[in-house]
């Protein structure tokens, strides 16, 4: 970790705020979710480790399922969303929360919630790790039902988030220097 700690500005959230924040939303979602055996969707990568300790706290009968999506346009993010990897579930019926790391842009996830909308679950609900409205995009007009922190317009890596594939392993969420990703 030495090595990624240097490029580190400041710890946002150490690693015990955030198993308290997902024990508690463990409780909620526990409460939420009790006999209606819902399918639990995380969209890769950033999700994994969010979506590995949070559904280890949901003390309910549930099946798992994950979805890829990219934006794809030769070797520029165009905006424009794909499927690469879509649910294996047949979740027509079903109850749905979307586990996601982060939500930012708003983009990723509007995408997501509208695919998985198609497809008519019972109900669909997003709970988000962490939520950084100060990016949301104009005309994004999509909550997420339940919130583990409201963060600052920052660069975060660690628990699942990365800059260019690396710091998702780091135990804590931190702000990234600026000389690291403005190179």
């Amino acid at each position: 970790m030495e090595n990624m700690d240097k490029d580190i500005q400041q710890i946002l959230l150490t690693e015990e705020q955030i198993q308290s924040k997902i024990a508690e939303l463990g409780k909620i979602l526990t409460e939420e979710y009790a006999d209606k055996n819902p399918v639990i969707v995380g969209v890769l990568k950033g999700v994994v480790v969010f979506y590995a300790d949070m559904i280890r706290q949901i003390k309910t009968p549930c099946q798992l399922d994950f979805m890829w999506i990219s934006s794809y346009a030769g070797a520029n993010s165009s905006g424009k969303m794909l499927v690469r990897q879509d649910v294996t579930a047949d979740i027509k019926g079903r109850h749905v929360l979307i586990l996601e790391d982060i939500f930012d842009t708003g983009n990723s996830l509007s995408f997501t919630v509208e695919h998985l909308l198609s497809k008519e679950p019972a109900s669909l609900k997003i709970c988000t790790f962490l939520d950084k409205p100060e990016r949301r995009k104009p005309g994004v007009t999509l909550q997420a039902d339940y919130v583990g922190y409201t963060i600052p317009n920052a660069f975060v890596v660690g628990y699942g988030l990365d800059y260019n594939e690396k710091y998702r392993n780091l135990p804590y969420i931190g702000i990234l220097k600026p000389e690291v990703y403005e190179k």
